[in-house]
């Protein structure tokens, strides 16, 4: 799913090099006589490369090139002189990124360090010349070995964000709107439901020049694990993240019902995400006074601390960083 240049789901075709062909050159020099094999190795094709990149947070770069070729390794030549190594492809991608066989579905690499490389498929190996098949029983072996084929395949790559907090919560429970008020994000905010399309990452600066990251993906609704809504494909963003923030509106008709299906939907998902640590902060809280919070606070979920918060009239704001800070250290 795709929204502007957001592209966080990509299926490639890779094709590593061949390698080069061994020679099977016989020594010709005047004045030596029988000069013998000397024929020299191919060259090794070329890898197909992944590398991490910090500094990318999409696979938009792969949506319109999506079949990948290294270059074949050289041919072995005369003198034993080896061919060249076929040159290397390199694809860049965000951290996060996963990638999947697509005809099995099987996970075979994670890309989650600036820097990583992961050598997707191997390029095949070059032949060996003739001159390493002489002996005391073959002085001039006119043969040589052929370079070993490439790889292929179908990959399926899938980047899931690197986040310290994932923001939980159903449509319009504002968690773009927080995303935009204590980060430099800007989420698209509106009155109607469905507004984030697509996960937005925020910095949020913290005390003494610290700050952590934070991740808004659509809003999850009943059914989200089975694919209802949006939340079914963004679910797996929030898998990396370390703390999860549940946000539920002042106004919501029950707190403690939203709360149940928020988590149920995570559970149904994957298990372990009911392993993370987990806040509840009670959204748009600036339409409460003192008596209306303390009702509420009656029928507050048990198990889960609360906090509660106005992303636009700024209440709460900084006791709840200081409440994520101190979970995430």
């Amino acid at each position: 799913m795709t929204e502007g240049n957001f592209v966080d789901y990509i299926k490639i075709y890779a094709s590593s090099g061949k390698g080069g062909r061994g020679s099977a050159h016989l020594h010709r020099e005047k004045y030596i006589a029988k000069g013998g094999p000397d024929g020299g190795d191919g060259g090794r094709g070329g890898h197909i490369i992944l590398r991490g990149d910090k500094n990318m947070w999409t696979l938009f770069h792969l949506k319109f090139k999506r079949h990948f070729r290294a270059e074949h390794g050289g041919d072995g030549s005369a003198s034993r002189s080896t061919g060249h190594d076929g040159a290397d492809v390199v694809v860049p991608v965000p951290l996060g990124t996963i990638i999947r066989d697509a005809d099995t579905d099987e996970i075979l690499h994670e890309v989650i360090e600036d820097g990583q490389e992961i050598i997707l498929l191997e390029g095949g190996k070059g032949g060996r010349g003739n001159w390493h098949f002489k002996s005391s029983t073959n002085q001039t072996p006119r043969y040589a070995q052929p370079g070993i084929d490439g790889q292929e395949g179908w990959f399926r790559i899938e980047l899931k964000i690197l986040a310290d907090v994932g923001l939980v919560g159903f449509p319009n429970a504002g968690k773009s709107t927080l995303l935009s008020v204590i980060t430099a994000a800007k989420p698209k905010i509106a009155d109607y439901a469905f507004t984030t399309l697509k996960p937005n990452l925020g910095i949020v600066e913290y005390r003494n020049h610290q700050s952590f990251v934070m991740a808004d993906i659509p809003g999850i609704i009943e059914g989200a694990a089975e694919g209802k809504g949006l939340g079914h494909h963004f679910l797996r963003h929030i898998e990396r993240n370390s703390t999860l923030l549940f946000l539920i509106p002042a106004d919501s008709e029950d707190i403690q019902k939203e709360y149940d299906i928020l988590l149920n939907e995570l559970r149904k998902h994957n298990p372990e995400l009911l392993d993370k640590d987990r806040l509840l902060a009670i959204s748009k809280s600036d339409m409460l006074d003192d008596e209306l919070k303390e009702e509420i606070k009656q029928d507050l979920p048990e198990g889960i601390e609360t906090i509660f918060i106005s992303s636009v009239a700024q209440l709460g704001l900084m006791e709840l960083k200081d409440k994520l800070w101190q979970m995430l250290n």
